[in-house]
């Protein structure tokens, strides 16, 4: 859940308490918080993006242009902090851009391409932002982190499962392929991102060629684990193998 909902929550909560009468003052103090912040958090971006993913408290505040101590009005400490930006990185930028990928009206192994290029270009192209929300988030502080990837997993799934359908293929295990394709792809990105050993094109085509293995497969076997384990295991030789 957002800032913004959780502490629209609370006062909605105040005043079914009250009966419904909320002091206006407190009513518009609220709503000056949660826009207070949610500019500190866009300036925060803005400072790590100018500043490094290693950026702290005091360099954040000087790139925005206010003390630390205003800082700390709004944020209980720099998780705070670091949640929200991930928050907002997440509900402005990556996962828009993740829609508008599986949106398309592709055939399937583009889909599959497009909407795997959308999550490294995305985090290629913010890599500060994504160290930042990373090394300072993910240690103390996974529930964010852990929506995301159920958000993203939900989605996954949901496409798979309408793939599927016309194909008559058994989607019972549709959520658990979809927590493996994403928690595989935000991993390796992850270690992309740490190593660089690769280019991006480089990577897109090795991380495609595994996702796109894993959905065939699946197809292959119309989704069905006992047709799967009743079959012979045997890995094939190379197509393009020389003699």
């Amino acid at each position: 859940m957002s800032t913004k909902s959780t502490v629209s929550a609370a006062v909605d909560a105040a005043s079914a308490r009250t009966g419904g009468r909320v002091d206006g003052r407190k009513r518009r103090w609220q709503q000056h918080k949660i826009d207070r912040r949610e500019e500190l958090v866009d300036g925060t971006l803005a400072a790590i993006r100018k500043r490094g993913g290693d950026a702290g408290m005091d360099e954040i505040a000087a790139e925005i242009g206010v003390s630390k101590t205003v800082l700390y009005r709004y944020f209980s400490d720099k998780q705070d902090l670091t949640r929200a930006t991930m928050e907002r990185f997440i509900e402005t930028t990556l996962m828009p851009r993740i829609y508008a990928a599986i949106s398309d009206d592709l055939d399937e192994y583009t889909l599959v391409r497009n909407t795997l290029a959308a999550y490294v270009h995305t985090v290629d192209a913010d890599t500060d932002v994504y160290r930042f929300i990373m090394g300072n988030g993910s240690s103390t502080d996974t529930s964010t982190l852990a929506d995301f990837e159920k958000l993203f997993a939900q989605v996954v799934s949901a496409v798979i499962v309408d793939k599927a359908y016309d194909r008559g293929v058994n989607t019972e295990g549709a959520m658990l392929w979809a927590y493996v394709l994403v928690g595989g792809v935000q991993l390796a990105t992850d270690w992309w991102i740490t190593n660089r050993t690769m280019s991006t094109e480089e990577m897109l085509d090795y991380l495609t060629m595994m996702a796109w293995s894993a959905v065939e497969g699946m197809m292959r076997t119309g989704g069905d684990r006992h047709w799967f384990n009743a079959q012979r295991h045997v890995l094939p030789d190379p197509e393009n193998k020389k003699p």
